[in-house]
């Protein structure tokens, strides 16, 4: 995907004087039966006038207004692009705001404001998941407060760019994978650090080079599912440490309270904030339920032409592997003045979330159910002579949802491989498909936090099919070193598909 949510903000606030609160829609979005494509369109709904923009509020809903359910359709990216202005970090088509499934807010302090002029092209690139196979009309929806041209709030207001920071930045699907059991003992994987090879070429991505003085007065992360932070550094050459001595305090009560004040500063390397994930997911970090936390109203950075802003991101890796993950901040930033130095003072204080659970996301999965078997007592299947196919939202053979011999795992000898084929019936419709590791039974209640790819042996196709975000082919093998036994996967984009094979003598 292209990109998710960025800053967060608090509960709508009050306006001021001569603020508007204006809500506008884009689409219909067509969502074919599957869907998981990448759609650019241009944004025709937007204020009438010049003004400025100091809010942002994402959904998506159906027609009616409501919104759809997450085990159901996923709003997996939209971004916000200006084309009447290049990107900070890129160059191209400006990225001014995203959402992601999280529908974070973007809030910028009092006194500043995105500008809007009713010239600027503005294009909205989106992503939306269906895990149905049921065609469905969708709206993406925006909420903004607006200061207008001439109103008393516009005296004096200070504009902002949109500073885009992303761990995989300028690519068309900035995406990575964080697998089971990589990173460090405590079972995190912070990329780009813990990755064997994050950037093929050698050009870091997760850095930008600042082109001009400034300050910085907002920010906010984003990830995927196991997704636990997003941190900002900065990069000074000749920089160090200019904070307070606090080993000089005579008491440990004021050196902890000096500790706690300080700058973080590790030689040039000065951390800025940390967005961390809060999961309302009762089963923790492994679905879209969560909040990211925003920086404090009163957060600012001074920061100078020639500095090295960098972004990184954690997943957890004991309990799942995550594919397909991003690490996502976005700064906003102003002309000089009101910048803290962050060798000098401290600036990376906690920030706070932006709203609890959403009840959208309120089917999380994993409940007993009578309709999906146990393939492990189930006899064995067909030992294929060809590819299994995957067709019309299901496997050919060893899906847990058919019946009969069809049903049983097909069945493959140690060291050997099945192999997969995505059909042409669903390639066609652009519908992609996965063969991913899940824990065996794998076979309760679909939701948002189950099944996750937390299989024991690690395997995962990648979405199967020609065009991105699928992988650019259609089959895919099963490993060859797989031991003697009962394997069970899903489809990481219809999780209501479940399937299994078995390895044997």
């Amino acid at each position: 995907m292209v990109l998710a949510s960025l800053v967060l903000a608090a509960p709508a606030q009050a306006l001021d004087p001569g603020e508007q609160r204006l809500s506008y829609r884009i689409g219909p979005i067509q969502v074919t039966p599957g869907q998981n494509r990448i759609n650019l369109r241009p944004i025709t709904e937007r204020p009438t006038g010049d003004g400025w923009i100091t809010r942002i509020k994402p959904n998506l809903v159906y027609a009616d207004g409501t919104v759809p359910k997450t085990h159901l359709v996923m709003f997996h990216h939209g971004v916000w692009l200006n084309q009447s202005r290049p990107d900070a970090t890129t160059g191209f088509s400006e990225r001014f705001f995203a959402a992601g499934e999280e529908k974070t807010a973007a809030s910028l302090p009092d006194g500043f404001g995105y500008r809007y002029r009713t010239s600027d092209r503005w294009l909205f690139n989106d992503m939306v998941h269906n895990l149905t196979s049921q065609p469905m009309e969708l709206y993406a929806t925006y909420t903004i407060d607006f200061i207008p041209d001439g109103s008393p709030a516009a005296e004096g207001i200070r504009p902002v760019r949109p500073v885009w920071m992303d761990v995989v930045n300028g690519t068309v699907y900035p995406v990575f994978d964080a697998l089971r059991g990589s990173g460090g003992r405590d079972g995190r994987f912070v990329y780009p650090d813990d990755a064997e090879d994050p950037y093929p070429g050698g050009v870091a991505r997760n850095l930008w080079q600042v082109d001009r003085d400034g300050v910085l007065v907002a920010t906010s992360g984003h990830v995927h599912s196991g997704g636990l932070a997003t941190d900002l550094w900065l990069r000074r050459a000749g920089a160090r440490y200019r904070g307070p001595d606090c080993s000089q305090r005579p008491t440990a009560r004021r050196r902890r309270r000096c500790r706690a004040r300080a700058p973080s500063v590790r030689g040039n390397r000065a951390h800025l904030f940390k967005s961390k994930a809060r999961y309302w997911e009762p089963a923790g970090p492994v679905s879209w339920d969560v909040s990211m936390t925003q920086t404090r109203p009163d957060w600012r950075v001074a920061v100078k032409k020639g500095d090295m802003l960098e972004v990184t991101t954690t997943y957890e890796t004991k309990r799942a592997s995550w594919y397909e993950s991003m690490g996502i901040m976005v700064a906003y930033m102003a002309d000089p003045g009101g910048g803290r130095n962050p060798y000098r003072t401290r600036v990376d204080y906690p920030g706070k979330v932006t709203h609890g659970h959403l009840a959208e996301n309120s089917v999380h999965g994993g409940s007993p159910t009578t309709q999906l078997r146990d393939p492990r007592v189930l006899a064995s299947g067909i030992a294929p002579v060809g590819s299994l196919g995957i067709d019309d939202f299901r496997y050919e053979q060893g899906d847990m949802r058919l019946t009969g011999p069809a049903r049983r795992p097909p069945v493959v000898k140690r060291g050997q491989s099945l192999q997969f084929l995505l059909e042409e019936g669903d390639a066609s419709q652009e519908i992609w498909h996965s063969v991913t590791s899940c824990a065996p039974p794998c076979n309760r209640s679909t939701g948002i936090a189950y099944p996750i790819p937390d299989g024991r042996f690690r395997f995962d196709s990648g979405q199967l099919g020609d065009h991105t975000p699928a992988v650019g082919r259609r089959t895919w093998q099963t490993p060859k070193n797989l031991p003697i036994g009962t394997y069970t996967y899903f489809c990481r984009i219809h999780p209501s598909m479940r399937g299994a094979f078995r390895v044997v003598k």
